[in-house]
């Protein structure tokens, strides 16, 4: 029974998006590398505008990093959000 519920905990863990969700509709969230393990970068609206906007005109690891989600939440390269 305990590998049960520690088998299911660990799934719950690795795929659970966290309080901000998955990328879309005009939000963007990114799982990045930090000092303490992981960090979050979220941002909607104008935010995540200029979140991809960088992404899109950067080629560091975070803006790699962020293009598919930027992609996921409707925001294309040239600038502006994908019709949907």
């Amino acid at each position: 029974m305990l590998l049960v519920l520690l088998g299911g905990v660990s799934v719950w863990a690795a795929t659970d998006p966290g309080s901000y969700g998955r990328s879309r509709s005009g939000c963007v969230n990114v799982v990045v590398p930090s000092t303490t393990g992981g960090g979050i970068l979220h941002g909607c609206g104008a935010t995540a505008r200029a979140m991809c906007a960088r992404a899109f005109t950067h080629r560091d690891r975070i803006a790699l990093l962020t293009r598919p989600q930027c992609r996921l939440a409707g925001y294309t390269a040239r600038g502006g959000q994908a019709p949907p």
